[in-house]
C-alpha cells in the first residue's frame, strides 16, 4: 500500500488526508502531541472539519520521523506564510525518492514567490524532478461531504501527475493533469485576490452585474500578470483559473470572499483578520501581486484598488468610483 504524509491539519489539509486514506496509509502531521492524541482519539478534526469521521488508514502523528519514514508522496497544506519554514523542518527526514505536492493556494509575501519556487529554493536536487501543484475549485467542507468535485494536479514530470491523479481520483472527486505548474499555480493563489473584491461587492450591497463584472476584471488581470510570468494562458480558463475563481467569489464557505464583506460592511482589514481563525490568503496576495505586476509593467487597475483598500488608504465606496472612472478599453487589451 502506498505511503503518504500530509502536512496541515486545517480543513483542507484534513480533507486532503481523508481523500487518500481511502487508497493510501496516511499519516497526518500534526505540530504538538498533545494534537495528535486529540485526533486520534476523536477520529476527526473538530476544529476545522467537525463531523466528518478519519478513514482506518488514517493516523494523525507529531512525529516527522515516523511519518516522513519510505514515504511514496508528501502532500504540504499549509498557509504560505509558514510553507517555507515547513519545508526546512521536514527536509531531514524525507526519502532520497518521493513525490511532494504543494497544496497551497497563496505567494510568499516576503519574496513573492510560488509554493513550487519555494521547495525548489529549499530541496535537495534529487527531490526537485518529483514536485506537482494541485489547485481548483475546491471547497474542503463540499469534498469532505462527497459533493461532486474536480480539481487539477500539475507538474513538469508526467509521470509524476498521472501518479498523483491516481491517488486522489474517485467517483467523487474527478482529477485532470497539467504541465503548467506556473498557470495552475499562480490561478489558485491570484483568485483569492479577486474573491476579497467580489466580498466587497457584496457587502456594499451591490449586485449580481457589479459583482460578475469585477469578476470578469479580475480575471484579466490574473491571465495578464500569468502571462507575463510563463503560464499558459488557457490555464485561466479552465479549473485552476475561472473554476476556482467563481467557486471562491460566490460561495458563503469562501474565507476570502468573507473577509472582504466584512469590509464592504464597514469594518478595517485589521478587525476583520484578528477575528478570524484561518488565513486569509488572499491579503498577503495582494501585495505580492502588486510588486510583481510593478516589476513587469502589468496593468492590474483591479488589484491595486484592493491593496489600496487593505492599506487603508481609500475606502471601498472611492475605489469603486475610481475604477468607473477610467477611460474605457478594448476588454482583452494586453492579453493574445
Amino acid at each position: 500500500m502506498t505511503k503518504t504524509a500530509v502536512i496541515g491539519t486545517t480543513s483542507w489539509g484534513t480533507t486532503l488526508a481523508t481523500i487518500l486514506a481511502k487508497t493510501s496509509e496516511v499519516f497526518l502531521c500534526c505540530r504538538t502531541e498533545e494534537e495528535a492524541i486529540t485526533l486520534n482519539k476523536e477520529r476527526q478534526n473538530n476544529r476545522f472539519l467537525p463531523d466528518i469521521s478519519f478513514p482506518d488508514e488514517l493516523t494523525a502523528t507529531s512525529s516527522y520521523k515516523d511519518a516522513l519514514m519510505n514515504i511514496d508522496m508528501l502532500v504540504i497544506a499549509v498557509p504560505s506564510n509558514t510553507f517555507r519554514q515547513n519545508v526546512i523542518s521536514v527536509i531531514p527526514y524525507l526519502p532520497d525518492q518521493c513525490v511532494i505536492l504543494s497544496a497551497t493556494k497563496g505567494l510568499e509575501v516576503t519574496s513573492n514567490q510560488r509554493m513550487t519556487e519555494v521547495l525548489e529554493d529549499e530541496l535537495p536536487s534529487k527531490l526537485k524532478d518529483t514536485l506537482a501543484v494541485l489547485s481548483g475549485p475546491n471547497l474542503a467542507k463540499e469534498i469532505s461531504l462527497d459533493m461532486p468535485s474536480s480539481t487539477i494536479v500539475a507538474s513538469s514530470n508526467k509521470e509524476v501527475a498521472l501518479r498523483i491523479q491516481s491517488l486522489f481520483n474517485s467517483e467523487t472527486f474527478r482529477v485532470y493533469t497539467s504541465d503548467d505548474v506556473v498557470g495552475v499555480e499562480l490561478g489558485g493563489s491570484l483568485k483569492n485576490i479577486i474573491a476579497i473584491g467580489a466580498g466587497i461587492s457584496d457587502g456594499l450591497g451591490y449586485g449580481n452585474n457589479s459583482k460578475s463584472a469585477f469578476i470578469n476584471r479580475g480575471l484579466v488581470e490574473i491571465t495578464r500578470l500569468g502571462i507575463a510570468l510563463g503560464a499558459k494562458p488557457l490555464t485561466f480558463f479552465g479549473l485552476a483559473g475561472l473554476g476556482d475563481l467563481v467557486a471562491t467569489c460566490y460561495s458563503p464557505l469562501s474565507r476570502n470572499r468573507y473577509f472582504g464583506e466584512k469590509i464592504g460592511n464597514g469594518d478595517s482589514a485589521v478587525k476583520t483578520l484578528s477575528s478570524m481563525e484561518n488565513v486569509v490568503e488572499g491579503v498577503n496576495a495582494t501585495s505580492s501581486a502588486v510588486s510583481l505586476a510593478y516589476n513587469l509593467g502589468v496593468s492590474m487597475p483591479v488589484t491595486n484598488s484592493i491593496n489600496q483598500i487593505l492599506l487603508g488608504n481609500i475606502t471601498p465606496t472611492e475605489a469603486i468610483s475610481r475604477l468607473m472612472a477610467r477611460i474605457p478599453s478594448e476588454e482583452w487589451l494586453g492579453i493574445g
